[in-house]
């Protein structure tokens, strides 16, 4: 374990630094960004703490683990990209405060017509946009439960809404869902969601999993929130749906393709929030804090041969 040499691809400064040294002693760490990577570094790096364009990879011959800072690992989960010998493991449990907080806001944002009144705001309007909604008593459709929609049915549950979670296997249900069911229920419970939030990775098994029956089946004033990936929703389908007033509205901070197109007609619709995939990242100081942690935590259990936590099930997508 002495001889390892460990890349470390995020923006560190010096107590993280400390912090992930601490945990590998004997490693050698080398920090560089993208642009300073290249094929005679990548052949002698044993771990990579953080998310390298694929391309690299191929040169990374001695690769035994990498460490995402992404919750997402779908690239690297494609046949061919690692080697069945190379662990994965993501960032789970970094991502739920942010992305959950945005998750909230967005349901604030839609149910009291705040962006209709930006709207009018830049048109220097001063007009009635029509009555609102509450969050007490609404019924929230959650659609993955790991660390961020739990983080997000917690949130809602706690000012006041039903919430009904979907996992891929049946478990025990916690104190903060008041149903859980499994992906086959969906179709029944569209009908009764006012909110339906989606933090699914994108495995083949989601691809365009809201599509044009599924958006059929939801009321007309309930609101999607997408913050999983662009391909699980059908963007045409859900075009129509907005263009015709059939949902309330929607909140994309992912979307298919990925930018959207400047010239897409969805840019257009009243009753849609596009944000630029900004709800993770690092815009919130505490995620970067517990990416690191993360990091650091699962670098003592490598050294120390313990079973690392978040490993990527490169089947599902999915942690193991």
């Amino acid at each position: 374990m002495g001889h390892l040499q460990i890349l470390v691809v995020l923006p560190v400064q010096e107590v993280h630094k400390q912090l992930l040294e601490q945990s590998a002693p004997e490693a050698r760490f080398i920090y560089a960004s993208e642009q300073n990577l290249s094929e005679e570094l990548l052949k002698t790096i044993d771990i990579v703490i953080g998310n390298i364009p694929i391309p690299y990879l191929q040169q990374a011959k001695q690769l035994k683990w990498i460490q995402l800072s992404s919750a997402g690992a779908n690239q690297y989960t494609q046949k061919g990209v690692l080697s069945d010998k190379v662990l994965l493991t993501n960032a789970t449990g970094a991502y739920g405060l942010a992305i959950s907080e945005y998750m909230l806001s967005a349901v604030l944002t839609i149910f009291k017509n705040f962006h209709q009144y930006r709207d009018q705001q830049k048109q220097h309007g001063w007009h009635y946009a029509g009555q609102v909604k509450s969050i007490y008593g609404c019924t929230a459709l959650i659609l993955g439960l790991g660390d961020i929609g739990g983080a997000f049915a917690k949130r809602m549950k706690a000012l006041g809404a039903s919430t009904i979670g979907i996992k891929r296997r049946p478990k025990e249900k916690p104190d903060y869902l008041d149903e859980l069911h499994t992906m086959e229920d969906l179709q029944q419970l569209l009908p009764r969601a006012d909110v339906v939030a989606i933090s699914l990775p994108e495995t083949p098994q989601t691809y365009h999993l809201i599509n044009a029956e599924r958006l059929a089946l939801m009321k007309e004033d309930a609101v999607l929130i997408n913050i999983g990936r662009g391909s699980i929703v059908d963007t045409d389908a859900l075009y129509t749906a907005l263009i015709q007033h059939r949902l309330r509205g929607a909140v994309l901070d992912v979307t298919d393709p990925e930018p959207l197109p400047q010239q897409h007609p969805l840019w257009d619709c009243s009753n849609v929030l596009i944000t630029p995939h900004i709800s993770g990242g690092y815009s919130l100081p505490e995620t970067f804090e517990k990416i690191i942690k993360i990091s650091a935590d699962n670098l003592k259990r490598y050294i120390s041969g313990q079973i690392l936590h978040n490993l990527v099930d490169f089947e599902t997508g999915y942690c193991k």
